[in-house]
């Protein structure tokens, strides 16, 4: 549905809110609310700076001056919306040559987020103020990275609800509904999110959350035309933006948790007509293989002899390729990063061995046939969620004396690659974050050399990094002008639990091949042995790609922070999991912004101009993989509202901050008649953390995404057996879960909640009165 706004229009209605789920492998707090320390109940957004270095002024203040580093005075008639949303294939060859826009994902087809800008820089970034804010009406997670031209701007926010914004002003111009069926956030690993649009030759194409793929006339929002790419089959979801290459629209998917089969399509951009899909993984050996590169792929699977579990095409193999693409279109090349397996472990996916291909593997297509061209994998056997769909960096460097076209990936396995984007040649791999799995990657054969501690299939492993990885779906930025990488890097454990000798299929479910109830009793062995679960920590880290070390680094409170912009005024931009958004000189780290939003951030910046006047733009709205993989003692969610929000910057900006309240963290007293003994209590939790865990976090304890159920409200308590197993709230994404639990466990799983709600109660009181002297 789409709804065409003209001058004065009033803000979009809610787009609702769903239930996303991801495998939980962080910390996390008992305390109430899993927050520590006070703020006032009600606070506007501070702002603080520190002055740049003085011996560094002048440099920085040269670039700015520069119009060859970006130029922002043309002042010349505004086109209209159909005239500037003519992108075209050599408008963003050329994007250089209108530094203003933010033509395509990436902003460059190279995927970079460099911007060439320069009225803002490492001397004045301390004068940003806000220049507008755009309410987007949700409490979930924002991803999504703004299409910008000529003072249009396109960003999508939950579900595929597409916004189109007066870049100047603020003021919307229409919305778009695909109107997802609420029950399909179940089938979401990772949140109900989405990355951003497309523009091309006058239309705004987005997937919504549901596997279809829409072509929006990009005047109005209305609809021209559209297509499923998954049949109306979950659990198959879309989260990541589609590229546009040579008239093909190009998406893929996600899903892998709860097992599907990957794939990636291209689409005509002016009908919608399927040209090429491009199979990730093989299906039943016993049927032809739909392309040519499945022939070598079904030689790396295997179900081996006397295993009795479902083979993996049943499963569905894993595979998604749900996040990043990149083009070199000089080579006329697509590159594409492909997921995990389905099941996660390999034990049961692919018994008999196998490197399992292309799983966790970075594949380079012709977009015009969908053939592959050569691939690399940087986790053979993938067993522990370790996809290679992060950011792709596409560049030109010298390297031991000779210039090479590379690309560069931070995958979640921990180790940083450089590859010959021409050949698929592996010229370097180095740790660029804390890694137990592997000890080196063997440069003669490419292969992760693994470790002992890293085989779970016996007996419960923690592993560094967990399964959310060294790196995520975050955006990383190159800068060619200092050479360097930023990573939105993290540093995090993962329990991985014995894996079962055979299981069943969970349809439309989690299909991990792992013991939830063995990675439970983990959890609790290690808070009665340790006290507490040990902090993930995330780290803003430069990094040199061709000395392949560190140059500088931050670490933020939180581990789940934003994307990276990078820019020609010697700027990195990020915002942080614990409400704040800062800026850093790119070639020393020293912070010289910090504007506390007090909403958590995921979402990459991304900086445009418009009437002489240079602009810095991003989503507030916490929420993704770490709607379960959050940290409650760290993420802003946990103690403030997670409203999301679009805020837009400018030098000298005075517009008003909107107010963020904090929340009232006193556990309400629950029923006193609900009683389990200890054995019940441990069932439940068992139970739990396969099922409600998922979205509501591990011992009960919500990072401040999805519900926190030990606030649960008395009609909340009363209804909680017709909300869980009857879906009586299906419409706004809370799925009935009927299909994989009785009432015995419904029954177990809320009294688990109950015993939880009531131990973190007496823990808080008690605190509280010892606070007090009593």
């Amino acid at each position: 549905m789409s709804y065409w706004k003209g001058p004065g229009s009033v803000t979009p209605a809610m787009a609702g809110l769903a239930i996303g789920a991801v495998f939980i492998v962080s910390a996390l707090a008992l305390g109430p609310g899993g927050s520590t320390g006070t703020a006032p109940a009600s606070a506007e957004m501070d702002q603080t700076a520190d002055a740049p270095a003085s011996e560094e002024a002048g440099a920085d203040a040269a670039a700015a001056d520069s119009p060859e580093a970006g130029d922002t005075s043309d002042t010349a008639a505004v086109p209209s919306i159909e005239e500037a949303t003519q992108i075209t294939k050599a408008r963003i060859v050329a994007a250089d040559s209108e530094p203003q826009n933010w033509l395509s994902h990436g902003r460059t087809y190279s995927e970079q987020r460099y911007s060439p800008l320069t009225q803002v820089n490492a001397d004045n970034v301390d004068e940003l103020g806000l220049a507008w804010s755009y309410e987007m009406y949700t409490t979930r997670g924002l991803e999504a990275s703004p299409i910008v031209v000529d003072g249009y701007m396109f960003v999508t926010g939950n579900w595929g609800v597409t916004h189109a914004i007066d870049a100047r002003t603020g003021e919307e111009l229409w919305m778009f509904d695909p109107e997802v069926p609420g029950e399909w956030g179940r089938y979401g690993c990772c949140d109900v999110v989405n990355r951003g649009v497309a523009v091309w030759e006058g239309k705004v194409y987005v997937a919504s959350f549901d596997g279809r793929l829409h072509a929006l006339d990009a005047k109005t929002g209305t609809p021209i035309w559209q297509v499923d790419t998954v049949n109306n089959t979950p659990p198959y979801t879309i989260t990541g933006a589609p590229r546009v290459i040579n008239g093909k629209v190009i998406i893929g998917n996600g899903g892998a948790e709860l097992g599907v089969r990957g794939y990636f399509t291209a689409y005509d951009a002016n009908t919608g007509e399927e040209l090429w899909r491009f199979y990730t993984v093989p299906g039943n050996p016993d049927d032809p293989v739909e392309n040519p590169h499945l022939e070598a792929a079904m030689d790396t699977w295997s179900m081996g002899e006397g295993y009795d579990g479902p083979p993996w095409w049943e499963v569905g193999g894993g595979g998604t390729t749900w996040d990043s693409m990149v083009y070199d279109a000089e080579l006329n090349t697509l590159y594409v990063g492909v997921g995990n397996g389905s099941p996660w472990a390999r034990y049961v996916r692919s018994p008999g061995g196998g490197d399992n291909l292309y799983l966790s593997s970075i594949l380079a297509v012709n977009p015009d046939t969908g053939e592959l061209k050569w691939h690399y994998q940087t986790t053979p056997g993938d067993t522990w969620d370790y996809t290679a769909t992060q950011h792709i960096i596409l560049a030109d460097m010298e390297i031991d004396g000779e210039m090479r076209k590379v690309a560069m990936q931070a995958p979640k396995n921990g180790f940083f690659y450089v590859l010959d984007r021409v050949t698929g040649e592996l010229i370097s791999a180095e740790k660029y974050t804390l890694v137990t799995w592997a000890s080196h990657v063997d440069m003669e054969t490419g292969r992760p050399v693994e470790t002992p501690e890293s085989n779970y299939k016996d007996q419960t492993q923690v592993v560094l990094p967990g399964a959310i990885g060294g790196h995520n779906w975050h955006p990383m930025a190159y800068n060619p002008d200092t050479g360097l990488v930023y990573i939105p890097a993290m540093e995090t454990f993962g329990i991985y639990a014995d894996a079962y000798e055979s299981y069943e299929i969970q349809e439309r479910w989690w299909n991990t091949g792992m013991k939830w109830d063995a990675y439970y009793d983990e959890i609790i062995r290690t808070l009665e042995a340790e006290g507490d679960l040990p902090y993930n920590r995330g780290v803003l880290k430069a990094w040199d790609p061709v000395k392949q070390k560190e140059a500088w680094a931050v670490v933020h409170t939180d581990h789940w922070n934003g994307g990276v912009l990078t820019t020609a005024g010697n700027l990195v931009f990020q915002g942080t999991g614990d409400g704040k958004f800062r800026a850093y000189r790119a070639d020393n780290g020293e912070q010289l912004l910090e504007i506390e939003t007090k909403t958590g951030i995921i979402a990459p910046p991304i900086t445009y101009a418009v009437d002489g006047e240079q602009f810095v733009a991003v989503l507030l709205g916490w929420g993704g993989a770490a709607i379960t993989a959050g940290d409650a003692r760290t993420a802003s969610a946990a103690r403030y509202g997670n409203e999301g929000r679009l805020l837009v910057f400018k030098l000298g900006g005075e517009a008003e901050y909107p107010e963020v309240i904090e929340k009232n963290l006193d556990i309400p007293e629950p029923p006193t008649d609900v009683q389990l003994s200890a054995m019940e209590i441990r069932k439940g939790g068992q139970l739990f953390m396969g099922t409600c865990a998922l979205c509501h976090g591990a011992l009960a304890v919500s990072p401040g995404v999805a519900p926190d159920l030990r606030y649960m409200s008395e009609g909340v308590h009363a209804n909680f057996k017709d909300i869980v197993a009857n879906g009586i709230l299906a419409h706004s994404g809370m799925a009935k879960f009927s299909d994989l639990h009785t009432d015995e466990e419904f029954d177990l799983m809320y009294g688990y909640i109950v015993a939880r709600a009531r131990e973190d109660r007496k823990a808080a009181l008690a605190a509280q009165e010892s606070q007090n002297g009593g």
